[in-house]
């Protein structure tokens, strides 16, 4: 296919199809700085002390995000929106989760565990 019909089949221009076909892969992106947050910097251990305190209690007790964002606004004297809060949270539950990469074998290839069970069928051991 040539870039005048990849452009036309993808609807983009033609320019981005040449910017995509210079590299072998996509070559991502990356930040060159930490994100930024002056109004929340100073406020981010408390926020993490509450949240790590958080998994000791019951799970309806817990700190969302507004109600952080109500109890630094109180307690605190922050002064900044509720959205930072929010998107700060959510950025540390996504850290915190735990990762599952779901175990696959092409047909013909297997894995086998050789361990021991004791099975019952029909009453028979």
């Amino acid at each position: 296919m040539s870039r005048r019909q990849a452009a036309k089949h993808f609807n983009v221009s033609r320019d981005s199809v040449a910017k995509m076909m210079s590299y072998s892969t996509p070559p991502g992106y990356q930040r060159k700085s930490p994100i930024r947050r002056p109004k929340l910097d100073g406020f981010v251990s408390t926020i993490d002390h509450w949240l790590d305190a958080d998994v000791k209690v019951p799970r309806k007790q817990r700190h969302t995000a507004k109600r952080a964002f109500d109890r630094l606004r109180d307690e605190c004297g922050f002064t900044g929106g509720y959205t930072i809060i929010k998107d700060y949270v959510r950025e540390r539950e996504q850290r915190r989760q735990e990762v599952f990469v779901p175990l696959s074998h092409p047909p013909g290839h297997a894995q086998a565990d050789f361990g021991e069970a004791m099975v019952v069928i029909g009453g028979v051991v």
